[in-house]
């Protein structure tokens, strides 16, 4: 979705009407005219050890980008613009429909029906538990997806199901480091070989010079860099990957 002057998002005034307190870093939600965003200025930003200061509202545009040349719409509308609180990631909200939950925790050895077994855990009583996703087209994009931005924190509570049956990813602040983050609930997959539609939406993302452009506007060249080589290391292996023994693939508690 191509955002120009004159679209409210981009040039309405930003009227906040709540802070979402769960959140690390600091997130409102407001409205522009009839539209409800979520807005995270950059001055509400948690240093990270591992992310350059003030940088996580430009990787939650990166990811939208990528997610509109995917042309798989994984991410709500983002850009960055000046708000209340100074310059920062502005995002369309999306409802949630309460009676969908794609990512889910069950009990042990109860697999709900459409649905992949993630992991097996113990839950807060010491019960054992299962972390299962669903097995559709939205949610294996949105896997695709994180592969190729490198999302650190896909929690199953940043997973959105909408009334109209889409589902969309939010919280890509901690994406696309030059070293493996890989760290997501969406671990159904693995090893599933790629469909032909998935590789050639990764192939035009790889060769997509204007979104490399754009990238350039938002994270490191060495992060671009990163990034293609994600699309091409994805596509010689043709499979969804396996999560990493060297750094902590699943987040947890998942939500």
């Amino acid at each position: 979705m191509q955002i120009g002057r004159g679209d409210d998002l981009l040039d309405g005034e930003i009227t906040l009407v709540g802070r979402v307190m769960p959140a690390s870093n600091a997130t409102f939600v407001g409205t522009i005219g009839e539209r409800q965003v979520v807005y995270k200025p950059v001055a509400g930003e948690r240093p990270l050890w591992d992310f350059p200061e003030g940088t996580l509202a430009g990787r939650e545009v990166a990811s939208y980008a990528v997610s509109e040349a995917l042309g798989w719409g994984v991410v709500p509308t983002t850009i960055l613009r000046d708000g209340p609180h100074g310059r920062g990631m502005v995002q369309t909200w999306m409802e949630p429909d309460e009676d969908e939950s794609p990512v889910d925790i069950v009990p042990a050895g109860e697999l709900p029906t459409g649905f992949l077994h993630v992991i097996d855990a113990l839950g807060p009583d010491d019960e054992p538990v299962a972390l299962v996703h669903e097995d559709t087209d939205g949610l294996r994009r949105m896997a695709i997806f994180d592969v190729l931005v490198n999302n650190g924190d896909r929690k199953g509570g940043h997973v959105l199901a909408t009334p109209d049956g889409r589902r969309y990813g939010v919280d890509h602040g901690v994406s696309f480091h030059v070293e493996n983050k890989l760290r997501t609930v969406l671990w159904g997959w693995v090893g599933q070989r790629l469909r032909d539609d998935e590789r050639a939406a990764v192939q035009a993302v790889r060769d997509d010079a204007d979104l490399h452009e754009r990238l350039g506007e938002l994270i490191s060249d060495l992060e671009v860099l990163a990034f293609r080589r994600r699309c091409q290391r994805l596509l010689d292996r043709g499979r969804f990957p396996s999560p990493s023994s060297q750094w902590p693939s699943i987040p947890w508690p998942a939500f």
